[in-house]
C-alpha cells in the first residue's frame, strides 16, 4: 500500500529558491510506486497541510533557513503528528544557531575557530574586535545558511559593511577567525546508529574567495571531491567530529557538519540538519559514494522519520 508523503518546500527564506529547486528534483525522485506524493509551498500552503494533516503517513521537509529548518515546521508536524525526516524541536533550533551550537560543541571538545559575538545596537571597536579574533576574519549572520550575508574581513576597515551586510539577515553576527585550510562536510546518517559517510572536499572556483551562494549553487563554480583527500587518521577525526556534533546537537535522520581542515588541525563550523537535497549536493554525494543512490536515500529518510517519531 502506498503511502502518502507530504512534500514541503518553498517557504519565506532567503533560501526560498534553492528549496523551490531541491523540491523539484525530490519530487522527481521519489518512487510513486510506494509514494503518494502531495506537495505544500509552505509559504501559501500550510492551512491545507493542517486540514489534510489526517490523510498523510510521513513528511519530507525540503526548506531551508529560518521558518523551516528552525524547528519551526518541525512544530507545527509533531502538533500535527505527522512523522518528518530530520532533526526535531531542539535539535532544528540550536543547529541553526551558530552561536547555541558553539557553545555545544564547546563542551563536547569539539574544536571551533576563535569567535566573538556583536548585535545590532553595539557599539563596535574596530581595533578591539580585530584584535581580539584576529586578521583576516569572517562575519556570519548567526542564522542562515547558504553563506548568505557571509563575508570574509581581510582588513579592518571593511568590519563594519560586513557587520551590516550580516545585520541584513539577522539582528546578531557571529565574527570568527578566520582558518585557511582545506574544506569539508561530513555526512551522517541514522537515529541512534549512527553511520558516517565519506568526506567531501569542497574547492570553490579562483573567482571565489569561498563557498559562497553563487559558488554553491552555479554549475561548474566548484570542484567537490569525494572522498575527501585526508589521511586515514584525519578522515576518522573528521568522521567522528561529524557524529559527536550530531549527538551534541541532538539530531536525528540525517546532518552535514562542515569543518576546515589545517595541517593536522580540524575545526568545525557549523551543523546543517536539512542537507541540500538534489541529486549532486553534497549529502547526497556522500550516500553515493557509500553505494546508496538518491532514490533510496529518500526511502531512508522516511523510514528513520517514523521510526524517530514513533520513539518520541
Amino acid at each position: 500500500m502506498k503511502k502518502t508523503i507530504a512534500l514541503l518546500y518553498g517557504g519565506i527564506s532567503s533560501e526560498r529558491e534553492v528549496s523551490l529547486k531541491s523540491g523539484q528534483q525530490v519530487f522527481q525522485a521519489l518512487d510513486k510506486n510506494k509514494y503518494d506524493v502531495r506537495r505544500y509551498d509552505t509559504q501559501s500552503e500550510l492551512a491545507r497541510l493542517v486540514a489534510e494533516a489526517d490523510q498523510i503517513d510521513a513528511a519530507l521537509i525540503i526548506l531551508h533557513g529560518p521558518y523551516g529548518e528552525d524547528g519551526t515546521v518541525q512544530g507545527l508536524l509533531e502538533l500535527l503528528d505527522i512523522p518528518f525526516q530530520g532533526a526535531g524541536v531542539l535539535g532544528s533550533a540550536l543547529s541553526m544557531n551558530k552561536l547555541a551550537a558553539k557553545q555545544i560543541y564547546r563542551q563536547w571538545d569539539i574544536p571551533v575557530p576563535p569567535h566573538a559575538v556583536v548585535r545590532r545596537d553595539d557599539s563596535v571597536s574596530e581595533a578591539e574586535l580585530t584584535a581580539r579574533v584576529g586578521l583576516p576574519l569572517v562575519v556570519k549572520p548567526v542564522t542562515g545558511g547558504s553563506s548568505i550575508g557571509l563575508t570574509i574581513v581581510r582588513t579592518a576597515d571593511r568590519l563594519h559593511a560586513a557587520l551590516d551586510k550580516a545585520f541584513d539577515q539577522d539582528a546578531v553576527a557571529l565574527v570568527e577567525a578566520y582558518i585557511g585550510g582545506v574544506e569539508i562536510t561530513g555526512s551522517v546518517l541514522g537515529n541512534t546508529e549512527l553511520q558516517a559517510l565519506p568526506l567531501v572536499e569542497i574547492i570553490p572556483g579562483a573567482k571565489h574567495d569561498f563557498f559562497d551562494y553563487e559558488a554553491k549553487y552555479t554549475p561548474g563554480h566548484t570542484q567537490e571531491i569525494c572522498p575527501a583527500r585526508l589521511s586515514p587518521e584525519l578522515t576518522a577525526k573528521a568522521q567522528s567530529y561529524a557524529c559527536m556534533a550530531h549527538k551534541a546537537l541532538f539530531c536525528s535522520g540525517y546532518s552535514r557538519t562542515d569543518m576546515l581542515v589545517r595541517g593536522d588541525e580540524i575545526y568545525v563550523l557549523e551543523t546543517n540538519t536539512i542537507p541540500g537535497m538534489t541529486p549532486t549536493s553534497l549529502f547526497p554525494q556522500a550516500a553515493q559514494a557509500a553505494g546508496i543512490p538518491f532514490d533510496r536515500l529518500l526511502d531512508r529518510l522516511i523510514e528513520l522519520g517514523i521510526q524517530a517519531h514513533h520513539h518520541r
